[in-house]
């Protein structure tokens, strides 16, 4: 395992959850006092490695046919396109 990938890869992704609307959703399951826990935290578990598999076997798929360069400039130009529009309606 290339561990300097595994740690971009992990620090990346932690922080760009961290503090995100699925964080908070599942906060707001865990403060009601008669849930388990454990179901909570089995279940967000779930959703996160299902979206996140998704995503790496639609990356890996995308991939054979456009050039990861060229992902990584639409990906750019899509955040930055976001990033007007929500100054824009601010």
């Amino acid at each position: 395992m290339d561990m300097k990938l595994f740690m971009a890869v992990f620090a990346t992704v932690f922080l760009a959850e961290l503090g995100d609307k699925t964080q908070l959703a599942t906060m707001l399951f865990a403060t009601k006092q008669s849930v388990s826990l454990m179901t909570i935290f089995v279940g967000a578990s779930l959703a996160l490695m299902t979206s996140t598999g998704l995503a790496v076997i639609g990356g890996s798929l995308v991939s054979q046919y456009i050039d990861p360069r060229y992902l990584s400039y639409i990906a750019g130009a899509g955040f930055i396109l976001i990033g007007i529009w929500t100054m824009w309606r601010a």
